[in-house]
């Protein structure tokens, strides 16, 4: 029977879980979202209004897993919490650090408690400027003026370049090729600060890192896989009591490599300093066999920044990548669940009118587990049947 003339078409709905459901549900909610594309089904999806983080990707278009995840209820309710919105988003920008005598979280003579803790509102709340946008890339821009711990003052010019990957572009950065039959979404953020303040950032003074933080939906089958480099001595340059000590059973050393349980249910939180870090990171979901990346940029002798909750001897010996695992506060709230995967830049001492630039790429692979086994394999060096936990 032919349609009748004019009669409106049927909005297609998908299930929960898919990239077509969370792409629909962020365009009710949130200003002018962003697509990013390609004819193969790859999908990136970006909001302004959240500090131009990557909200969510897709490998398989609409009815593709949704990468990415999404805080919903908070999103839905068009309000701000008074600490930390976590609204979710696989890629977003932070600055660091985060404790010390000087962190950006914290205000001064305040105790490094969850109580008093402040995410700025330049990282947190205040939407983005879009310079530019088209089916390939986007480009965000805001400034902003903090204070640290210590009373020195930050004025800063915030510029993010998101650009989705073509195949050739990511097997250069991953110097491997992606076998035939997998399905893959890769970007690479571009993320640049500069100091538009009068004065030069000193290390006496404190000094800003990039830190880029995603949050993924986390399974009873979900592990983080962060490799170092193995050497005598390398428990010194692996912290694993941000929040407490983590459990054996959720935390395991395999040869070089560390494996975190992401269930959602026990806060926790590694990190390795540049010493021993390789410039890669993921984690596995078992039950969905998909692959997550993130690649990024490791120096060795750089000033890392350490974002522990304490008066710091210190404050340069910080992490460059780090795994979260979200669970019960104290008082038995959640902040989600999920779980994160993050790296950070070196802190440079920037004069007025210097930038740094900090680059990553995020990449997600879907296919059979033999497949995914190759990957991780020639990527990192390790037998995925050892991460199962």
């Amino acid at each position: 029977m032919a349609c009748k003339e004019n009669e409106p078409a049927k909005t297609v709905e998908y299930p929960k879980g898919t990239y077509g459901y969370d792409a629909a549900f962020l365009k009710k909610h949130i200003h002018n979202p962003i697509e990013l594309w390609n004819e193969e089904g790859a999908r990136v999806l970006l909001a302004g209004d959240y500090q131009g983080r990557v909200m969510t990707s897709s490998t398989g278009g609409d009815t593709g897993n949704s990468a990415g995840w999404i805080n919903y209820d908070l999103i839905a309710s068009g309000k701000f919490k008074d600490q930390f919105n976590p609204m979710g988003g696989e890629e977003r920008f932070w600055i660091g650090p985060e404790g010390g005598q000087y962190s950006l979280y914290f205000k001064k003579d305040d105790p490094f408690q969850f109580s008093h803790w402040q995410v700025p509102p330049v990282i947190d709340t205040l939407p983005y400027e879009v310079t530019h946008s088209d089916s390939s890339s986007v480009e965000f821009s805001q400034s902003a003026s903090l204070t640290n711990y210590s009373g020195t003052v930050f004025n800063f010019f915030i510029n993010r370049n998101i650009k989705l990957l073509k195949k050739k572009e990511l097997e250069n950065r991953m110097h491997t090729s992606i076998p035939d039959g997998v399905k893959w979404v890769a970007y690479e953020t571009e993320n640049i600060l500069k100091n538009t303040g009068d004065k030069g950032w000193t290390k006496e003074g404190g000094l800003i890192s990039i830190w880029l933080l995603g949050m993924f939906t986390p399974s009873e089958e979900t592990v983080a896989i962060v490799p170092f480099h193995n050497r005598k001595g390398v428990k010194e340059f692996i912290t694993d009591n941000y929040f407490g000590k983590i459990p054996e059973d959720r935390l395991i050393m395999k040869d070089s490599v560390l494996l975190l349980k992401c269930d959602g249910k026990h806060r926790s939180k590694l990190g390795l300093s540049p010493v021993i870090a390789k410039p890669i990171a993921g984690s596995y979901d078992f039950k969905n066999n998909m692959l997550t990346l993130i690649l990024f940029d490791v120096n060795p002798n750089g000033n890392y920044v350490n974002s522990k909750w304490e008066l710091q001897q210190d404050p340069y010996k910080g992490d460059v990548v780090n795994a979260y695992n979200d669970g019960p506060l104290e008082d038995g709230s959640q902040m989600g669940p999920f779980y994160e995967l993050e790296s950070s830049s070196a802190a440079k001492p920037l004069q007025p009118g210097e930038m740094q630039t900090y680059r990553q790429v995020t990449c997600h692979f879907e296919g059979d587990y033999a497949t995914m086994q190759s990957i991780v394999r020639q990527l990192i060096g390790f037998d995925l049947d050892q991460a199962k936990m």
